[in-house]
Order: C-alpha cells, then sequence, then structure tokens
C-alpha cells in the first residue's frame, strides 16, 4: 500500500521496516553482535580465555591491530548514532542519499557472500577469505546498513528516482 499523500510506502509485510522502534531495535541487536566481536578479540589480546577463538582467528586483515580496533570504535559509534536517530525518527536522508545507501548495502551484502563462498568453495583460496570470524562479522554489519537501507526505503517520504519519477 502506498500513501500518496506523503510518498510513503507501508506495504504489506514489510510494515514494520517503517517503525522506528522496530527497526531501531534490530539495529541495535546488530550493533551489540558486532560489540562481542570486538570485545571478543580484545580479550583474546590482553587476558586471552580458552573458552574464546585465538587472536588471529579475528584479524581477517593485514590491518595493524591498533588501526582496527580505531575502525571498529569509529564504526561501533556511528552505528550506535544511527540506531538512535533511527528510533528518534531524526534520520533524514536526500533521495539520492537513500538510492546509494539502497546500492551499497546490496553490494556490501553480495560481496561479503562472495567472500565466504569463495572460502567455502574454492581449496586454494587466500586466508582472507577463510576468516570466518572477519567474514561472518561482515554479513552483520551489512545486515545492518541493508535494514537501514530498507527503512528509509519504506519510512521515507519522495522515493522518487533522479527523474522524479516515483520508484
Amino acid at each position: 500500500m502506498m500513501n500518496s499523500e506523503n510518498g510513503v510506502a507501508l506495504a504489506g509485510k514489510n510494515r514494520w521496516l517503517a517503525r522506528p522502534q522496530s527497526v531501531a531495535a534490530l539495529l541495535w541487536a546488530l550493533t551489540a553482535l558486532f560489540t562481542l566481536r570486538v570485545l571478543g578479540q580484545a580479550v583474546q589480546l590482553w587476558w586471552p580465555q580458552p573458552f574464546l577463538p585465538r587472536f588471529d582467528s579475528f584479524q581477517g586483515s593485514g590491518l595493524s591491530y591498533q588501526l582496527l580496533l580505531t575502525a571498529q570504535i569509529v564504526i561501533l559509534g556511528l552505528m550506535a548514532r544511527t540506531a538512535l536517530r533511527v528510533r528518534a525518527g531524526t534520520l533524514r536522508p536526500s533521495p539520492t542519499q537513500q538510492k546509494t545507501l539502497a546500492w551499497s548495502s546490496f553490494l556490501y551484502m553480495g560481496g561479503s557472500m562472495l567472500r565466504i563462498m569463495i572460502g567455502i568453495f574454492v581449496p586454494a583460496a587466500p586466508a582472507w577469505f577463510t576468516t570466518w570470524i572477519s567474514a561472518l562479522f561482515h554479513l552483520v554489519l551489512a545486515a545492518f546498513v541493508m535494514a537501514l537501507a530498507l527503512h528509509v526505503r519504506y519510512r521515507m517520504p519522495n522515493w522518487t528516482s533522479d527523474r522524479g519519477v516515483s520508484a
């Protein structure tokens, strides 16, 4: 169903995507999962625990841990700020930003899934493709971006193409 008065799409089963409370709860859950990943690696560096994977198992790239941790803290801050703004209803991306977010979310999710598929089906794949913790948590981050993109798609007015035609 499309509310033609303000352009907000509230399509049947996707109605929950338009509700800030529902989407914010999902965004907070994904943020919590990513926080656990960040904390797990930090614990393994400073207070290694036998029930957690080895420190190196968390590392999916050649970045130094200091740089990686800094980037992860910035990402967590952005995730928290975004979830707060979604909950408060103050997130107002432009139509161009909405489309960029949507395309980025699908490319990120597709790339993350392709990485895992290569790691599974290509026996000689480089280590980056088989670092499972990193790969799985990229799915978590991609799900965050995708949930946000779908929320603005169903919540925000004026989801139009650059030519002004309703999508």
